[in-house]
């Protein structure tokens, strides 16, 4: 049961972004109180013991770390690190009928050769480096405005300081310039894929989503690096929920929100244990959740496009290109069926309400980097866990019958898996308890069941670019501290906290602290 009637803050959703703003707000001396509906706190970032019996505790849902700015972690106090892996990306492919890749790590020496060695010279891993170096310079300069207030267009354009590259990303759809930079179709599509996570979309979508999905995968940090957090996922959720209870805050859980009534001045909060009044309520979901909570119409669909793998092996599967060790290959981002014309094909299967027949994936190995979310028993074994991002899979394609064609997709994931392995990847895995293999599989239609995303979309809706949109109507009073930081809804004092805010998106914190600022801002 809450401890009193009435807070200063409300915070719907006791995910990572809900606990950041938690944190903040009571560090600032304000009475907050955070109403998650499940028993535990973390949202989508977690870590569960999946398998029966067995000690490893996996990151469930998402599983790396790149936009959670270190000011985040300095400011709260949080005890929790990551660690960087040596390897960006292992692809394998076939050239003349041999098994081969391109590994991507190591040093530049070693990508270089790993370059010429596929594509017979050194232009692709010039233009790499080129195109690279550009985006590199872009994360620099964006990635601190992002626990700014929201700059114009006009001047995020400036910060970047770059025509061509603002043309390139921010104007052309993302294929134009990935076609007249690389000529190889492998490399092509290593690039495009960071275009593609949970986004259903080709190289030349007309919206610029992909360009969007994009530029959130090569800012973060300011270096655009994908980082393991030691202990996994849960690990940074229990270091927020900590840092928010330190700070004063309290934390209900089993406790649903069923509605929100507000005259722009004052609020009331509706659950499970009763009505809490509150001045503002952050809520820490998405916004087709809060128009359910608001009784209002919701917005248009935003539909999700992936398939979540969590697996547990006990050794990793050799390959069949033998010139890469598969604990390298596993270290970094594993990528399957994500050449250019491969991601184009699988797109269009998709959109014509076909699973694709090559569908592409990307793998890695957290326990490599960090065997600390495994027991001493299996560290020693060598046992290693697998996590699996599947791309193309929009959520219409499950709604006929989602445990069918989840179980279709997964077997025809792994066949294509198989292909670039020595061995079945089905004798690598390991079994629980019960005997039962140690992979389970999560469509979007699971994840909007599970999690409450909506149509299992990771970012609860398209992404935005990270500046202030004039002809964005949910930004209320473009005058306003929460339009000014992004968090606004058509409501003064209901601000968003989670991934729909604006610069929402991927384990960040961002949109809390944003959140949590707009709130200081107006006293």
């Amino acid at each position: 049961m809450p401890e009193r009637t009435s807070y200063d803050a409300v915070i719907v959703g006791g995910g990572h972004n809900g606990l950041v703003a938690a944190a903040y707000l009571a560090r600032a001396g304000r009475s907050v109180l955070v109403l998650e509906r499940l028993d535990h706190t973390g949202g989508a970032a977690v870590s569960t013991r999946a398998f029966a019996g067995v000690d490893a505790r996996l990151s469930r849902y998402s599983y790396l770390v790149s936009l959670l700015p270190p000011k985040i972690v300095r400011d709260l106090g949080l005890r929790f690190a990551v660690r960087k892996r040596t390897v960006s990306s292992y692809t394998p492919a076939v050239r003349d009928g041999r098994p081969t890749g391109l590994l991507v790590g190591g040093g530049d020496a070693r990508t270089r050769t790993a370059f010429a060695e596929l594509t017979g010279s050194d232009r692709e891993f010039t233009a790499w480096q080129r195109f690279y170096g550009t985006t590199g310079r872009l994360a620099e300069r964006v990635f601190p405005t992002l626990t700014e207030p929201l700059p114009t267009r006009a001047a995020l354009r400036a910060t970047v300081d770059d025509d061509a590259t603002w043309h390139a990303l921010f104007e052309r759809p993302l294929g134009e310039v990935v076609e007249e930079t690389f000529s190889d179709d492998l490399v092509r599509g290593v690039v495009l894929t960071d275009a593609l996570i949970g986004t259903f979309a080709t190289a030349h979508d007309p919206s610029l989503r992909q360009n969007r999905c994009f530029l959130y995968h090569v800012i973060g940090g300011g270096t655009g690096d994908w980082d393991v957090p030691i202990g996994g996922m849960g690990a940074l959720t229990d270091a927020l929920a900590d840092a928010a209870r330190r700070s004063g805050a309290e934390i209900v859980t089993d406790c649903a929100v069923t509605g929100i009534a507000t005259d722009g001045r004052t609020a009331e909060v509706t659950c499970d244990q009763g009505t809490v009044g509150a001045r503002r309520v952050l809520v820490n979901a998405a916004p087709r959740e809060l128009a359910r909570l608001l009784g209002e119409a919701p917005p248009p669909p935003a539909e999700g496009a992936q398939l979540k793998v969590n697996m547990l092996l006990t050794r990793l599967p050799r390959l069949r290109d033998t010139r890469v060790d598969a604990r390298e290959a596993f270290s970094g981002t594993f990528h399957i069926a994500e050449g250019y014309r491969q991601l184009e094909s699988a797109y269009q299967q998709a959109a014509s309400g076909a699973l694709p027949s090559s569908p592409p994936s990307e793998i890695y190995c957290h326990s490599l980097t960090d065997p600390s979310i495994l027991g001493a028993d299996l560290v020693r074994q060598g046992y290693q866990t697998l996590t699996l991002f599947g791309l193309h899979t929009p959520a219409s394609l499950f709604t006929a019958d989602n445990d069918t064609t989840r179980d279709r997709l997964l077997a025809a994931t792994l066949a294509e898996l198989d292909t670039h392995l020595a061995e079945p990847l089905a004798d690598c895995l390991a079994h629980d308890a019960d005997g039962r293999p140690c992979i389970e599989a999560r469509s979007p239609l699971d994840l909007d069941r599970e999690l409450g995303l909506p149509g299992g979309n990771i970012f609860h809706r398209d992404l935005a670019f990270p500046y202030a949109d004039p002809s964005d109507e949910a930004l209320g009073d473009a005058r306003s501290a929460p339009a000014r930081w992004g968090v606004a809804t058509t409501h003064p004092n209901v601000l968003l906290c989670g991934a729909g805010a604006v610069r929402g998106g991927g384990v960040s914190g961002i949109p809390g602290h944003n959140a949590a600022m707009a709130v200081l801002e107006e006293g």
